[in-house]
């Protein structure tokens, strides 16, 4: 039988992946295995005479502490989970199995590093709550927000930047920008900018620091970085990239990197999706042509205000607006003059209009106008006017003046009717009286009392 050669005690310990500390009841290290430096990035020199909670990551001290002092009472920690700051400023996941020799006074705990694995973890979650936010949140800065808050859950930014890219333009935009506070920041709006730029023109991803400028195109090396790292993730689709996500940090490195590819998978679908679901509203809701209300969103828009007069007693009124002879303009100069002529009336009357009013494309060349909140029935009978003189004033389509001469009836609430339908018609019906009696003037109501003092 052949000699065996066994290892010493010591030389066991020294082989462990695993870490062997030893903290006395002041809590300073006595005693750290050759696997600390592996785990904690200090060797074990460095660590004996160190106060342990020092090393803790700041927000989960507390807790530490009170794990500490139950294990001082005699209750083993076989599964506790805590996070410790390496000396190289990274985070490390601890999980720890701890006991107390009364023997000796001192704690003794074996430190597996569970990094990998939370980060496993973070990732799982942090795609399934951005997948979570898409399918909830219903606009596009409200997702931005989320990821923002996601982001920050995974890697320490203190700057983070959405920027999309419109294709049709080439323009970039903003919708969110903000810092570790979560609050808006524009300081470095123009070095997020050609950052950005970058990183959507190359389709790749991009890590700068003071340290790699030198290897940069002379445009980046223009950035002000001072001590903070630039990352940069291009949000790539079928479509191409349609922008990136941008963070500023003291301290980034590849994991970073590859984790932030990660997410903006999820992230530029999610966009897709949200912007999808925009247009498919717009296109619900609005007129393709002038971008106004169609005649669904101003059948809401009119039951909704209709609720709100009948609560608080208000009084609105309902504008229906016919341009006349507009079919000669089709027939003379094309269609296509004609829509541009619709896109002018469209602006034209919105300027007449103040925020809180709508005014929609009910259908062809006939627009209806929303006006809530006053208290004078003068008040939409001036409005009318606003719009009539307003059209009057030439419009130059193709290089020819053109003017539009509109035929306008107004319904009041609750003089004229009580409800929307009824409301539409009556409006309807005191059009068709002043286009009648000549056109290019307002009627009030299905009257014979025009505004007769109109010149045309």
């Amino acid at each position: 039988m052949k000699n065996k050669t066994y290892l010493q005690p010591g030389n066991l310990v020294d082989l462990l992946l695993d870490a062997i500390c030893v903290v006395d009841k002041e809590g300073y290290f006595v005693f750290a295995s050759p696997a600390c430096e592996r785990v904690f990035g200090y060797s074990a020199d460095e660590m004996i005479g160190r106060v342990m909670i020092d090393m803790v990551y700041p927000p989960d001290r507390e807790r530490t502490l009170q794990a500490a002092r139950d294990i001082m009472s005699g209750n083993s920690k076989p599964n506790f989970e805590n996070r410790y700051l390496r000396k190289d400023g990274q985070i490390v996941h601890i999980l720890w199995s701890a006991r107390w020799s009364e023997e000796d006074q001192v704690r003794i705990a074996v430190a597996h590093d569970i990094s990998e694995r939370k980060r496993s973890e973070s990732l799982q979650a942090a795609l399934f709550a951005i997948s979570e936010a898409a399918h909830s949140t219903t606009d596009l800065p409200g997702l931005f927000q989320q990821v923002h808050m996601i982001v920050g859950e995974l890697l320490p930014a203190i700057h983070f930047s959405v920027v999309l890219h419109n294709q049709q333009t080439g323009e970039l935009s903003f919708p969110y920008r903000a810092d570790e506070r979560q609050q808006a920041s524009a300081a470095y709006a123009p070095d997020a900018e050609v950052f950005g730029t970058e990183v959507i023109r190359s389709g790749k991803t991009l890590l700068l620091s003071a340290e790699t400028l030198a290897q940069q195109p002379e445009h980046l090396r223009k950035l002000h970085f001072d001590s903070l790292y630039w990352l940069g993730v291009p949000l790539n689709s079928h479509q191409g990239t349609i922008g990136a996500l941008i963070v500023q940090s003291h301290s980034l490195a590849e994991k970073d990197k590859e984790l932030l590819q990660f997410v903006s998978t999820q992230v530029a679908t999610a966009i897709e999706r949200q912007q999808m679901i925009s247009h498919l509203q717009f296109m619900a809701q609005y007129d393709q042509l002038t971008g106004l209300p169609n005649r669904a969103l101003l059948s809401d828009r009119l039951q909704l205000a209709l609720v709100r007069a009948q609560r608080e007693q208000l009084q609105l009124a309902l504008l229906f607006l016919d341009l006349d002879k507009f079919k000669q303009v089709n027939d003379t100069l094309g269609h296509a003059a004609g829509d541009l002529l619709l896109q002018l009336v469209a602006e034209r009357i919105q300027q007449c209009l103040r925020a809180m009013d709508t005014v929609a494309r009910f259908a062809g060349d006939e627009f209806v106008v929303l006006l809530e909140d006053f208290r004078s029935p003068d008040h939409a009978a001036m409005i009318a006017e606003k719009i009539r003189k307003a059209l009057n004033q030439p419009f130059d389509i193709q290089g020819q003046s053109q003017r539009v001469l509109p035929s306008i009836g107004i319904a009041l609430y609750p003089q004229h009717a009580a409800d929307s339908q009824q409301l539409l018609h009556q409006a309807d019906n005191a059009m068709y009286l002043a286009k009648k009696n000549g056109g290019n003037r307002y009627q009030l109501g299905a009257e014979q009392r025009l505004n007769c003092d109109i010149q045309l």
